[in-house]
C-alpha cells in the first residue's frame, strides 16, 4: 500500500522536485549582493571572498554531470536524496562557518546539490504521464530560473531583518524536510542503466572543467595574461582533449559522445553556451548598475534592497512563462519557444544599452530578460529530454545545465572586462563602460536567437537517437513507451 501510495502521488513527486530545484538555484543569488558584509564580518579580503562564489561554481559544474549519470545508472531517488542531504549540510556548515575557509569548503558542499536539475528531470521522464512530461519540465525550469532571481530580491531584506547567516539557515531547514520528504515521496527509479563509472573519465571530466573554470573566473583578479590564467587554460584544452579520447574509447562512457552528436542535443548546447554567456551578465551587471552612486552620473544608487524589488519584473515575467512554455508547446514547439525566448533577450539588452536613464525603463527591459529566460530555461530542458534515450536523461540534461554555466562564466567575464576597463578618477565605471558591455550581451544574445534556428524541427530532432548503438557492455534500450514526445 506505501508504495501505491508513493507512486501514485504525482502532485507531491513534483512539489518535492520543485523544492529542491528552487532553492538550490536560489542559493546561486542568494550571497551575491552581500558579498561585502560576509567579507567584513569573516575579516577576509576581496579577492578571498569571491572564492565563496567560485567554489560553488566549480563544485556544481563537477557534481551536475557526474551524479546525473549515476543518478540513470543507480537510481534516480536514491541520488536525489544525496543531493538534498549534501545541500541541507553545506547550508548548516555555512551558517555556523567561523571562518571565510569554513564557508568556502560550505559552498563547495552545497554544489553537490547542482545534480538535483538533471535527476528532476530524469524523474519526471519516469514517472510523469507522457502529455505531462512536457509540462512539468518546463515548470520545473521555470522555478529554477525563478529561483535565481528571488535570490538577488530577498537577499536585502532577510540581512536587513536578520542576519546574512539566515540566508543558509532558512534554505536549511526547508531543503532538510525537502530530503526528507523525497526519501518518503519521490519512487524508485523505473529505469536503470548497466554499468560502472569510469573514473578515469570522471577525473579528466572534473580535471578540464575546473582548469576552464577557474582562469575564467578568476581571471579579472589574476590578469588574463598571467602565467596562472594562461597555463590553467592550456592545461584545460589537454585535459579535454583527453576526456573526449577516454568517453570514446570507453566501455562504460560518463557521457557518451553519440549521445552528444545528436542534432537536438548539440544544437541546444550551442545555444545553452551563448544563452548562459548572455543571462548571467544580465544577473550580475544589472542590480550593479542601479546601485551605482548617482555621483557616478548614472544609476539610481539603489539599496540591496531597492535593487532587488527592481529585478521583481524580471522575477514574475520569468515564472510566468515558464510555466506557461509546457502548456503551449502543443500549439507552440519548444524551437519556437527558445527562438521566441532569445529575440526577448536581444530587445532587452538593445533596450538596456539605449534606454537605461529611469528605473521604469529598467523594470521593462528586466521583464523582457525574464520573458526570455522562461521560456528558454523550459525549452531547452524538453529539447534535450526529447531528444535522448530515457537511460541517458539525468547525464545530458546535466551536461546541459553545466555548459550554460560555463557560457555564464565566460560572459560574466568578458562583460566583467569590458564595463570596467576605464573606471572614473572616483574608480567607479563610466556609463559607457556599461552601453559597451549590454551591446555586447546584445550581441550574445542574437547568436543565440540564430543557433536556435538551427535547432531541428519535428522528429529530426531525435530521429538520429533511435540509431545509435548500445555502448559496448550496456544492456540494448527497451521499446521508450514514455519518451517525450518528438518536439515539432
Amino acid at each position: 500500500m506505501a508504495l501505491t501510495i508513493r507512486r501514485g502521488s504525482r502532485r507531491l513527486t513534483f512539489s518535492v522536485l520543485a523544492a529542491g530545484a528552487g532553492f538550490f538555484a536560489m542559493l546561486q543569488s542568494l550571497i551575491t549582493p552581500v558579498l561585502p558584509t560576509i567579507q567584513h564580518d569573516l575579516h577576509t579580503s576581496q579577492n578571498t571572498v569571491t572564492w565563496v562564489l567560485t567554489a560553488y561554481l566549480l563544485s556544481a559544474s563537477i557534481f551536475t554531470p557526474i551524479l546525473g549519470r549515476v543518478g540513470d545508472m543507480v537510481g534516480k531517488e536514491r541520488m536525489l536524496v544525496v543531493s538534498l542531504t549534501a545541500l541541507a549540510l553545506g547550508c548548516l556548515l555555512a551558517a555556523a562557518a567561523p571562518s571565510i575557509g569554513v564557508l568556502i569548503a560550505a559552498r563547495v558542499v552545497q554544489g553537490v546539490g547542482g545534480a538535483v536539475f538533471p535527476l528532476s528531470f530524469g524523474i519526471i521522464r519516469d514517472e510523469f504521464p507522457a502529455a505531462r512530461v512536457t509540462a512539468a519540465v518546463g515548470a520545473i525550469s521555470a522555478i529554477v530560473a525563478a529561483g535565481g532571481g528571488l535570490g538577488v530580491v530577498l537577499a536585502g531584506p532577510i540581512v536587513t531583518a536578520l542576519d546574512y547567516r539566515w540566508l543558509f539557515w532558512i534554505p536549511m531547514v526547508v531543503v532538510g524536510l525537502t530530503a526528507l520528504a523525497a526519501h518518503l515521496v519521490v519512487p524508485e527509479s523505473p529505469v536503470r542503466t548497466p554499468g560502472r563509472i569510469d573514473w578515469r573519465a570522471t577525473l579528466l571530466l572534473s580535471g578540464w572543467l575546473v582548469a576552464l573554470l577557474l582562469p575564467i573566473s578568476k581571471g579579472a583578479a589574476w590578469g588574463w595574461t598571467s602565467g596562472r590564467v594562461l597555463g590553467l587554460l592550456a592545461l584545460a584544452a589537454v585535459l579535454l582533449a583527453g576526456w573526449l579520447v577516454a568517453e570514446l574509447r570507453s566501455t562504460n562512457p560518463l557521457i557518451d559522445m553519440r549521445m552528444m552528436r545528436l542534432p537536438g542535443v548539440w544544437t541546444t548546447n550551442l545555444v545553452a553556451l551563448l544563452y548562459g554567456a548572455s543571462m548571467f551578465s544580465v544577473y550580475a551587471f544589472l542590480p550593479q548598475f542601479v546601485q551605482t552612486p548617482v555621483v557616478a552620473g548614472y544609476g539610481f544608487g539603489a539599496s540591496i534592497t531597492q535593487a532587488g524589488l527592481l529585478m521583481l519584473p524580471m522575477l514574475v515575467a520569468m515564472f510566468v512563462a515558464g510555466i506557461l512554455a509546457g502548456r503551449l508547446e502543443s500549439r507552440f514547439s519548444a524551437k519556437a519557444q527558445l527562438a521566441t525566448g532569445a529575440a526577448f533577450n536581444v530587445l532587452a539588452s538593445a533596450m538596456l544599452a539605449v534606454a537605461h536613464d529611469t528605473r521604469l525603463e529598467i523594470a521593462v527591459a528586466g521583464a523582457l530578460v525574464g520573458l526570455g529566460i522562461g521560456l528558454a530555461f523550459a525549452s531547452m530542458a524538453n529539447l534535450i529530454v526529447g531528444s535522448v534515450p530515457a537511460r541517458q536523461t539525468g547525464v545530458a540534461t546535466g551536461m546541459n545545465a553545466n555548459i550554460r554555466t560555463i557560457g555564464g562564466a565566460i560572459g560574466a567575464a568578458v562583460v566583467s572586462g569590458v564595463i570596467t576597463a576605464h573606471p572614473q578618477a572616483n574608480g567607479l565605471p563610466r556609463e559607457a563602460g556599461f552601453t559597451m558591455g549590454f551591446l555586447l550581451l546584445t550581441g550574445l544574445a542574437l547568436a543565440a536567437a540564430l543557433a536556435a534556428l538551427a535547432v531541428p524541427s519535428g522528429r529530426r530532432a531525435g530521429q538520429r537517437r533511435r540509431a545509435v548503438a548500445p555502448v559496448r557492455g550496456d544492456v540494448p534500450e527497451p521499446v521508450d513507451l514514455v519518451a517525450v514526445p518528438a518536439t515539432r
